[in-house]
């Protein structure tokens, strides 16, 4: 009896289409309660790359019953289960992924995450000839040791790998001694048709100002940072209010926030969204974006504020001052650091006519910059010269 499951079968197309056109894997490790940045990417990929000539499916180690990422997928899901990649069911499970992509007939695997990267990346590169792709996405925030081993051991493996920012290439360049000419940068993009009807509703007299940051509760994200400045700015601005709209990942770190909330006595102004399910509606009714974090590969969230117009506050992590212009589109301050954070939004504050032309400047880069079409062109260009296809 085969391994792999499949859990959603329908395709948009009729299986005599699909079956015609190039068939890309997308390996992921997970697909949890809570979709992360990098799920969500897998499943626009896979919706997005019909329209450019290539069939999609989908692979995860993993997968939660009550995950949004299996409600009308974009294209089938199979789970290959694996809780470890070194035991003889990881044995077993090489020779179901060999078979699987025979049948299949995969040209093309690219790869998430540490497990689908190291393990389903070097049994699809032994056992097919299909062409690999990594998809990195951060600065390795959730290796260990034997993680960073593997990567330099296998840094030939994968015939091109993605990075998500420059900063992310470089660390792939630097610390896992990949080939400079392998790694290349493609930012998430954003369909930008989604974002143009936003209108944002004028303030009335004494009505707040609204500062928001999106992310799921981890403490990477550096919520606490976020709390702390609130009480700075408030002391200078007290119609100002603050808000973190995401899913509870680390309910510790939630316990913690919650509580240095109440000690710095924020309770009415400061307000937990939970998990918001309209992002452009709630982005709209804010006027400043700050994301604190502590680490980042590149941050979708910071693009979905640059596309509803607001200027942004970003620490200088990863790849978010390269789309946050100092100066021009928001302001970018150092990770773990209250006061410049809070001087930053103070200043924009202070000066409302110049944060509304940061914004409109950050909507500009966006379109520029960031959009779904250039992120799969370049996805499809590499696609395309792997497969020596004209």
């Amino acid at each position: 009896m085969s391994m792999i499951k499949g859990l959603a079968l329908e395709g948009s197309r009729s299986e005599t289409d699909r079956a015609a056109l190039p068939h890309v894997l997308l390996v992921l490790d997970q697909f949890g309660k809570t979709l992360g940045g990098g799920e969500r990417i897998v499943l626009r990929l896979a919706a997005l790359l019909p329209q450019y000539g290539y069939r999609a499916s989908i692979l995860t180690f993993s997968a939660h019953p009550e995950s949004p990422g299996l409600l009308s997928p974009p294209c089938p899901i199979f789970v290959l289960p694996l809780h470890r990649t070194y035991d003889l069911t990881a044995l077993k499970a090489s020779f179901e992924l060999k078979r699987f992509l025979k049948e299949q007939r995969i040209q093309i695997v690219q790869t998430f995450f540490e497990s689908s990267d190291l393990w389903g990346g070097l049994v699809a590169k032994v056992t097919s000839s299909a062409k690999l792709i990594w998809s990195r996405r951060d600065m390795g925030i959730l290796r260990d040791r034997k993680h960073n081993v593997a990567y330099r051991l296998m840094s030939n493996v994968p015939d091109r790998v993605f990075a998500v920012s420059e900063q992310v290439r470089q660390h792939c360049i630097e610390v896992d001694g990949i080939d400079p000419s392998r790694v290349l940068t493609i930012y998430n993009g954003l369909d930008l048709s989604d974002w143009n009807n936003i209108t944002r509703p004028a303030k009335r007299p004494g009505e707040f100002v609204i500062i928001t940051t999106v992310g799921n509760i981890r403490r990477v994200k550096g919520h606490d940072i976020f709390i702390r400045s609130a009480a700075e700015v408030l002391s200078q601005f007290p119609d100002t209010s603050f808000s973190i709209a995401g899913e509870v990942l680390e309910p510790d770190y939630f316990a913690e926030l919650q509580a240095l909330v109440g000690e710095l006595n924020l309770s009415g102004r400061f307000h937990f969204s939970g998990g918001i399910t309209n992002l452009r509606e709630h982005l709209a009714a804010a006027d400043i974006f700050v994301l604190p974090s502590r680490s980042e590969g590149f941050s979708n969230a910071i693009v979905e504020a640059m596309a509803a117009s607001l200027p942004v506050v970003a620490t200088d992590v990863g790849g978010n001052a390269e789309a946050v212009q100092n100066g021009v589109n928001g302001i970018v301050v150092p990770s773990e650091d209250v006061a410049a954070l809070s001087a930053a939004i103070l200043h924009l504050l202070s000066d409302p006519s110049q944060a509304a032309q940061m914004g409109l400047a950050g909507k500009r880069i966006a379109s520029e910059r960031f959009t779904t079409d250039a992120m799969m062109k370049l996805i499809t260009s590499v696609y395309s010269s792997l497969l020596n296809r004209r």
